[in-house]
C-alpha cells in the first residue's frame, strides 16, 4: 500500500468509524427515546379521551334525567294557553256585567 491510502485506512480505521458508530448510537437512542414519549403521549391522549367520553354521557345522562322534554313542555304550553283563555272569557263577562249595570243605572 502507498502512504496515501496507509493514511487513509488509517484515517477511516481510527476517527470515522467510532465517530459513525457514535452518531449510528445516538441516532438509535433518540429514535428510541422519541417513541417512548410517543407511546406516552398516546396513551394520555386514550385515557383523556375515555375521561371525557364518560364525563359526556353522564352529563347527557344528567340532561336527560333534569329537562323537561319537547313534549312536556308543548304539553305544558297548551294547559297554560287554555287556562289564559278561560281567564280572558271570564274579565269579558265580567267587563261586559259592567258595562251592563253602568247602563242601567245612568
Amino acid at each position: 500500500m502507498t502512504l496515501i491510502s496507509e493514511d487513509l485506512a488509517w484515517w477511516i480505521t481510527v476517527v470515522d468509524l467510532p465517530a459513525m458508530a457514535g452518531l449510528f448510537a445516538l441516532i438509535w437512542r433518540t429514535r428510541q427515546d422519541n417513541q417512548r414519549d410517543i407511546d406516552h403521549l398516546q396513551n394520555l391522549l386514550d385515557r383523556r379521551s375515555d375521561q371525557l367520553r364518560e364525563a359526556l354521557a353522564a352529563f347527557k345522562l344528567e340532561v336527560a334525567k333534569t329537562y323537561a322534554s319537547h313534549t312536556d313542555l308543548r304539553s305544558l304550553e297548551t294547559r297554560l294557553v287554555e287556562h289564559l283563555l278561560r281567564i280572558e272569557a271570564k274579565l269579558d263577562k265580567t267587563a261586559l256585567k259592567a258595562e251592563a249595570l253602568k247602563a242601567k243605572s245612568e
